[in-house]
């Protein structure tokens, strides 16, 4: 790394990009590839050849040896499989280096190896990687050398998604046709494409390596089955935006470079509320390729830490006790001519293509809240919402005042003519420039709010792909003007049609609207009151796939047949018990191998210690039996919860994959394993930290 970067000379000098492309393309294979890419056309075998030979060429140039397919299945991570740009031998003794548009638009992974929910048995093993060409291939560099990353989607041999990529792309279609169908009855001719725009802000903690290798929950499961919290948490508010460390500000900085360079843009940096807690944001892009970088930004940041003596740590709850982390996940629907459709203008009330899109959002959201809960649900965020340290369960949207104000008006009086304006912020300080404040506040507590031109996602995981809460939006969205528009094209008077409509949704789902306190209990009981629904976990959550109005919705727009969203719900029962049962496993090794035995050594020093002040003619040795006393309870309590854990993650081993095994692991391996935990950490307080067999919260927080 160069001790002063120059941004724009580096950023995206490793992606073959349309500047790349206008470079080294004929102009007609340019022309097509860019119709493919706006338009959806196909490209040719001859062309689709040209562009390999020199996407090969200029990857050669930048070092790379070898290519992948690099897909997205449903594991919840990215896959590739390399092959090197080798040929075949020359009768010279030489090789010859070829990359055909076949091998650029094909590859065969082993589909029976990948999740599947039924869709393909072990010995159908055919499935295939396609190019997504809307998304641009890169070089990648780390310690293999260079590879070309070319971005797929990944389906079976009967055409079924088994990937994220691949519904994604369906859903874009759907909300493009839409959209466009509702702008052109406002008068719009001039565009030809909608497109979601998405910008994914990450959090992630950092932590020693040294501390990590010592922990067995962290390096199997990637969040702490045990720990006491340390005298110092995140009460201070002290870290939260907090002068970055030197360590962790180069850490930042390499990262940035490498990310610029892969066209990530990059933007964001502070520290998070927790200690060791940070956060990535990217400026926005298409949905397509925002997900794309999200998985580029996740991979950049583990494998930096690592070069640094650090471990980058996704998951959404590593530390019980602090802050978990999230992703927001920032949507809005923009033309090919810049247009944002949900821009509201300085006047809202009187932009009525801006109050018909919000009045189909709101209907979309309540009309399918719990499919959107569902596209958040992860095993890692159940730890996380609803914990006052993110949105809760519970779906609802905020508007603010300003929009609450002009919806609340149709609602009421059948018209809106005026909206609240903003005003001057009034400090105190003469010194201090004047500037118009906002015209609504914020509201951190919502998991969908509006933030000024944008829906503000506020629940995805954060090592959760950002493509099924985008698939979904797209998608509910989509109906929502699919709708509007059959009423509208068909309306003899179009104004007094769009007006009534507008009202009609916002009257019919303003429950949906929130701008509270989302943490309250009183929020909770005002939620069933209004019939929300409230979905706990993920295990409640996934059955909302297969709900009737789900399966039409999705089967409607082409994004999901009912046999892919039952194989999917299949899937994300079997993570959800696979990943409990991982769980359930690591605490009962630790507490066997690591935790029992160090208070059993601990007690016989503390018994030994008592005999001898005895023998030494010391009578008052109450502390210290009071102290082997408490011990030794705990150590009972330990064992007893060691034993029942061990119990149920055996019956829950043996039961057949499904909704019922995934229910048990949420209902009693679970509650089995806090139970362990419990003494395990008030032990934690008491024993020798030298004697204790692995790094506290204290070293994890604060010792990077």
């Amino acid at each position: 790394m160069s001790e002063y970067t120059n941004v724009a000379e580096i950023f995206g000098e490793d992606v073959f990009n349309d500047t790349v492309m206008q470079q080294r393309l004929p102009k007609k294979v340019y022309k097509d590839l860019k119709q493919a890419i706006l338009e959806g056309k196909e490209l040719s075998p001859e062309i689709a050849d040209v562009i390999a030979h020199e996407m090969k060429e200029w990857a050669m140039e930048k070092g790379a040896t070898h290519y992948t397919h690099w897909f997205q299945p449903l594991t919840g991570v990215t896959a590739e499989k390399h092959d090197s740009f080798i040929t075949a031998p020359l009768p010279s003794g030489k090789v010859l280096m070829s990359f055909s548009g076949k091998e650029l638009i094909k590859g065969e992974p082993d589909a029976s190896s990948f999740p599947s929910g039924g869709l393909r048995a072990t010995f159908e093993a055919r499935g295939y990687t396609v190019w997504d060409c809307t998304s641009p291939a890169f070089v990648r560099h780390d310690a293999a050398g260079a590879t070309l990353c070319i971005p797929t989607a990944f389906c079976s041999y009967t055409g079924e998604a088994l990937d994220q990529k691949t519904p994604l792309l369906r859903s874009m279609q759907a909300i493009n046709k839409q959209a466009l169908r509702l702008i052109r009855l406002f008068g719009d001719t001039t565009a030809k494409k909608v497109t979601p725009s998405v910008g994914a802000e990450q959090e992630y903690f950092l932590v020693s390596d040294k501390n990590f290798m010592q922990r067995k929950d962290l390096t199997f499961t990637g969040r702490t089955l045990f720990g006491a919290m340390p005298p110092k948490g995140q009460e201070m508010d002290d870290h939260y935006l907090g002068t970055i460390r030197q360590k962790i500000s180069a850490y930042m900085k390499h990262v940035n470079e490498e990310l610029w360079k892969l066209g990530v843009t990059s933007k964001t940096q502070h520290n998070e509320a927790a200690p060791a807690q940070h956060e990535l944001a990217p400026i926005y892009a298409e949905v397509n390729v925002e997900v794309d970088h999200n998985q580029i930004i996740m991979q950049t940041l583990k494998r930096i830490a690592s070069q640094h003596g650090m471990k980058c740590l996704l998951h959404e709850k590593p530390f019980a006790g602090v802050n978990g982390s999230g992703k927001h996940n920032n949507w809005s629907l923009t033309t090919d001519t810049g247009v944002n459709l949900l821009d509201p203008g300085i006047t809202p009330h009187q932009n009525i293509q801006f109050l018909l899109v919000l009045s189909c959002v709101l209907k979309a959201v309540d009309r399918h809240a719990a499919l959107l809960r569902e596209s958040a649900a992860d095993v890692g965020n159940d730890h996380r919402l609803g914990a006052n340290e993110a949105p809760p369960a519970i779906i609802s949207v905020f508007l603010g005042d300003q929009l609450t104000d002009v919806m609340n008006q149709l609602i009421t009086t059948g018209m809106a003519d005026h909206s609240i304006e903003s005003e001057k912020l009034e400090t105190g300080v003469k010194s201090i420039p004047e500037f118009m404040r906002d015209t609504t506040d914020r509201n951190r507590t919502s998991p969908f709010a509006f933030t000024g031109n944008k829906f503000e996602f506020r629940m995805v995981g954060s090592r959760d792909s950002i493509a099924p809460a985008n698939m979904v939006l797209n998608t509910i969205v989509a109906q929502s003007f699919k709708e509007a528009c059959d009423v509208l094209e068909k309306a003899e008077d179009f104004d007094m049609a769009v007006h009534d409509l507008i009202k009609r949704n916002f009257t019919q789902h303003q429950r949906i609207v929130f701008n509270g306190n989302g943490y309250s209990e009183e929020w909770v009981e005002e939620a069933a009151k209004r019939g929300l629904p409230n979905i706990g976990c993920m295990v409640e959550a996934v059955e909302a796939l297969t709900y009737e109005e789900s399966v039409s919705l999705f089967e409607e727009f082409g994004v999901f047949t009912k046999a892919e969203l039952e194989s999917r719900k299949e899937i994300k029962y079997e993570t959800y018990s696979k990943a409990i049962n991982i769980e359930a496993r690591t605490m009962i090794d630790i507490a066997s191998k690591q935790i029992i035995p160090a208070v059993i050594r601990y007690t016989k020093n503390l018994a030994d210690s008592i005999n001898a002040v005895v023998s030494a003619g010391i009578l008052d040795v109450d502390v210290q039996t009071e102290l082997l006393r408490d011990t030794s309870a705990l150590l009972k309590d330990t064992r007893d919860a060691l034993n029942h854990l061990k119990e149920v993650a055996k019956t829950a081993a043996a039961m057949e994959e499904g909704k019922e095994r995934a229910f048990y692991y949420r209902e009693k391996v679970m509650p089995a394993m806090e139970a362990l935990r419990r003494p395990v950490d008030e032990l934690e307080m008491i024993v020798d930290k030298d004697m204790w067999p692995m790094p506290s919260y204290g070293d994890l927080l604060f010792d990077v």
